[in-house]
């Protein structure tokens, strides 16, 4: 579904009124203000729609790049929302989780934080980011709940053993591995880098594209004009596993 950001109102699903436990993604790994990272105004948006049909427990979860202590960042994009929980990727529990799929594309398991297994509902919230061509939108942000310690390397965020695997391939393993129920793209405007994440050229959009991860970055690929590798992955993927 895409909706007019000046109109936006987060309307949560029927399933956060059963939920104990909402964990929401953003997009936070730098120190820059949308649309580096995700607006506080948007994750302001999502928890007060929570809010409005449920008492759940919510959590705004975000590891930094290498490691890095994320509160700093939660502070300097004024994330401080009352009553939520606002863990660190580096600081959580770690598990072990197989990926479903019979032929895994790159990674048969991954180390996860357990907060999100214990969670009800997952939305994952980005912006509308292309760097170095690559599409990264609600799928893609989920990189960042992957521990850099265990992934090796400073290469590309603390995540060079994975990209030498073909970050395409690990993303649709990823998407598999842990179901996220929402997707939501803040696409009030486009950021569009070379290779800096935190550098880049700005274009007005005044969109927001919400729905299943897949489909919502599906549509915003397609109304752009864009392709990404690892949604035809999941596509394909998704052919053996409903099977």
């Amino acid at each position: 579904m895409i909706v007019d950001a000046k109109e936006f109102v987060f309307k949560a699903p029927p399933a956060i009124a059963r939920a104990q436990r909402v964990l929401i993604k953003p997009s936070a790994a730098y120190p820059v203000p949308y649309p580096v990272t995700t607006s506080r105004k948007m994750l302001s948006a999502i928890i007060n729609g929570i809010r409005r049909v449920s008492d759940a427990d919510i959590l705004v979860l975000e590891g930094a790049p290498e490691g890095s202590p994320v509160r700093p960042i939660y502070q300097a994009l004024g994330y401080d929302f009352p009553r939520v929980l606002m863990p660190d990727v580096k600081d959580c529990i770690w598990v072990e989780v197989d990926n479903p799929l019979t032929k895994p594309l790159a990674v048969p398991t991954f180390w996860v934080p357990n907060i999100i297994l214990s969670s009800d509902y997952l939305i994952s919230v980005a912006p509308l980011k292309i760097i170095n061509g690559q599409c990264n939108f609600s799928i893609m942000n989920l990189l960042s709940l992957l521990p850099s310690s265990k992934y090796g390397g400073s290469e590309t965020g603390g995540w060079g053993a994975l990209y030498s695997l073909g970050i395409d391939r690990v993303v649709a393993d990823l998407y598999f591995t842990l179901p996220f129920d929402l997707g939501i793209i803040e696409a009030r405007q486009k950021f569009t880098s070379g290779g800096d994440p935190a550098q880049g050229e700005i274009e007005e959009c005044g969109k927001v594209f919400v729905g299943e991860p897949y489909q919502v970055d599906r549509e915003a690929a397609e109304k752009l004009g864009l392709k990404a590798g690892y949604l035809d992955l999941i596509e394909e993927a998704r052919l053996d596993f409903e099977a």
